[in-house]
């Protein structure tokens, strides 16, 4: 591990007001959800956007945690899939949250899929279908009605970006970034 303070500057340069690496269980994404709400109280951010941020945080955290959850996780990749990444940092007048988990390639394809589809969507559009899988059955092996990325979505001031990365073992590492 570097020099702390070389890290300290980087988050610094970077606009990095809180980051997170470990694993995603619910108990300690709800002691993250206390110190995102204190800190963000404490830069006195405006109410809605504290809320935006917050919404954002909440579902992106438990995005990671439902995801490693699944029963088809075994061995070391157990703890891959536990194992996530979120950061909260501020560009200009705008607020980014990032989150970054690890996923089987065999799921990627879908996930870019909804992905792609939101982000080509009005915002009238994402509302509607919001409140269309609010009252629809889940499919069969979904983890949910799929509510988080499109809560995301309609929360975000810009389109979710994301990226994935190749890692061994038909695992991949894929992030999300939402401007808030």
């Amino acid at each position: 591990m570097g020099d702390l303070d070389q890290i300290r500057r980087y988050l610094a340069s970077e606009g990095i007001l809180m980051s997170f690496n470990g694993p995603f269980r619910h108990s300690i994404i709800e002691e993250l959800g206390k110190a995102v709400r204190r800190h963000l109280e404490a830069e006195a951010v405006r109410k809605s956007a504290m809320a935006d941020v917050f919404t954002v945080f909440i579902e992106a955290a438990q995005n990671v945690a439902a995801y490693a959850a699944q029963g088809h996780w075994t061995g070391p990749e157990r703890a891959q899939a536990e194992t996530g990444v979120l950061v909260i940092g501020r560009r200009g007048d705008r607020y980014l949250v990032r989150c970054g988990n690890y996923v089987r390639s065999q799921d990627t394809p879908g996930l870019l899929a909804r992905l792609d589809a939101l982000a080509g969507m009005a915002p009238a559009d994402l509302k509607a279908l919001y409140k269309e899988r609010l009252h629809a059955e889940v499919p069969p092996g979904a983890l949910g009605a799929g509510l988080g990325l499109i809560r995301m979505a309609r929360t975000a001031s810009a389109p979710l970006s994301y990226s994935v990365a190749a890692e061994d073992a038909g695992l991949e590492f894929f992030s999300l970034t939402v401007t808030v």
